[in-house]
């Protein structure tokens, strides 16, 4: 029996399953309460704690909602307090200026009247004058490198949390992620995964640059503790994002490959810091990152 007939006759079915990317492009269209306050909500599959590019952003979502078609150049982001994933979240933007090519907003994102995160965010209109970059580090097709989902097999006692997470993005590892290394006995002190929304887009730019807000928060920390030999799951890791910016070089599509190249500068202080930098299939610079998060180590004892 088709779905057509089915449905003909009165039968029942079953809701189509949504895919992760569908889900997170769901989140990202915010209610509107008032002029300037947007609430967000929580995937059914989630952390323990909001996800920081959960924040990152609807936030960036509900500054844009403010701004009118002007494009984001840079967000700044600090992290006051884990978020309850049982909880919306409200995101409040205070208007500080529109002139005639910028305007500068804060999202001040809350639960039950506490902060749970801080963004100023900047925008601009796009224009012309004086250009280089770094050139994008030589690295293969993302088409002949496996999907970071395969990288769990045999370890999925161990790697529960990124399991159990969603996969809202297709990431493909061009070293060998934190817990491969772990067996190989491998230091590295850079990561370069290849990245792409799972699935087509709406033309919407806003969204793009949202997507590429909410992914620049994954694998950015890897380069911290691959460079100690250590590895997320199989190591006593406490880790937290204290603060997080972007800066947006050139228009993208989030739908098309990017590649994400990331190191660890330094760590210090019970901190590490990492710098990430976004380049497009044809090796243009797209975006540059920076984050700075809390990094705890508990050695096992012998």
């Amino acid at each position: 029996m088709t779905a057509a007939s089915s449905r003909a006759l009165g039968v029942d079915q079953p809701p189509a399953q949504r895919s992760d990317l569908d889900v997170l492009v769901g989140l990202l269209d915010l209610e509107q309460t008032d002029r300037d306050v947007f609430v967000g909500r929580h995937p059914d599959k989630v952390w323990s704690r909001t996800f920081g590019g959960q924040l990152v952003s609807q936030a960036i979502v509900a500054a844009g909602r403010t701004v009118g078609g002007r494009s984001v150049h840079a967000v700044n982001a600090h992290f006051v307090r884990g978020g309850d994933v049982k909880q919306p979240i409200e995101y409040r933007v205070d208007r500080h200026r529109d002139g005639r090519a910028f305007a500068n907003r804060t999202v001040t994102a809350s639960q039950n009247g506490r902060a749970l995160f801080v963004m100023l965010a900047a925008f601009q209109d796009w224009g012309t004058g004086l250009e280089h970059a770094h050139e994008q580090p030589e690295v293969p097709d993302p088409e002949t490198l496996p999907r970071v989902e395969e990288s769990f097999e045999g370890l999925e006692d161990k790697l529960q949390m990124f399991i159990n997470a969603p996969h809202p993005i297709d990431m493909r590892y061009i070293n060998d992620p934190a817990w491969i290394l772990k067996g190989t006995g491998e230091r590295l002190n850079h990561n370069r995964v290849w990245m792409r929304a799972d699935g087509a887009l709406p033309d919407d730019p806003m969204l793009h640059v949202a997507l590429l807000g909410y992914s620049s928060d994954t694998t950015v920390m890897d380069s911290i503790i691959t460079t100690h030999g250590l590895s997320w799951g199989l190591d006593r890791i406490v880790a937290a994002t204290v603060n997080h910016s972007i800066w947006f070089h050139r228009r993208f599509r989030f739908d098309e490959w990017v590649l994400y190249a990331t190191e660890s500068p330094v760590a210090a202080g019970s901190r590490g810091l990492a710098t990430g930098r976004f380049y497009s299939r044809c090796g243009e610079l797209l975006a540059t990152t920076v984050q700075e998060g809390l990094i705890r180590h508990f050695p096992a004892r012998r």
